[in-house]
């Protein structure tokens, strides 16, 4: 029943739009990553989506989940054995992975930015 409930919902919403959301708060995250000196943007590709990749110079990956998380801010890390192929193509051991959705907010996304800054 929740199933149905949501698939009506995100209907109601329009994909399209939830789509589209998707993509800008990425692209915004994206941004706001870029300018922090030693973040390393990972995303490769025309279409990207959003799940935003990223490492950290010099901090290993588990360190800045379990700092953003100590903050409220929840992201994975993605090892190398879940993608090898790419990992080893682009000699990464591991990223972090941060999710964004249509319900975020552009004002997550600066706090988002604003956190890890203080990390570095």
């Amino acid at each position: 029943m929740g199933l149905a409930k949501a698939v009506e919902y995100a209907l109601n919403i329009g994909l399209d739009r939830i789509w589209q959301r998707i993509s800008y708060l990425a692209n915004c995250l994206r941004q706001e990553l870029q300018k922090i000196d030693g973040v390393i943007i990972q995303d490769l590709g025309n279409n990207l989506c959003g799940i935003v990749t990223f490492t950290v110079n010099g901090i290993d990956s588990q360190l800045v989940k379990d700092y953003l998380w100590q903050n409220q801010i929840n992201v994975s890390v993605g090892r190398a054995e879940s993608t090898l192929l790419y990992m080893n193509k682009y000699n990464l051991n591991n990223v972090i992975r941060a999710s964004v959705h249509y319900y975020n907010t552009e004002e997550e996304i600066i706090r988002f930015k604003d956190v890890l800054h203080h990390l570095r």
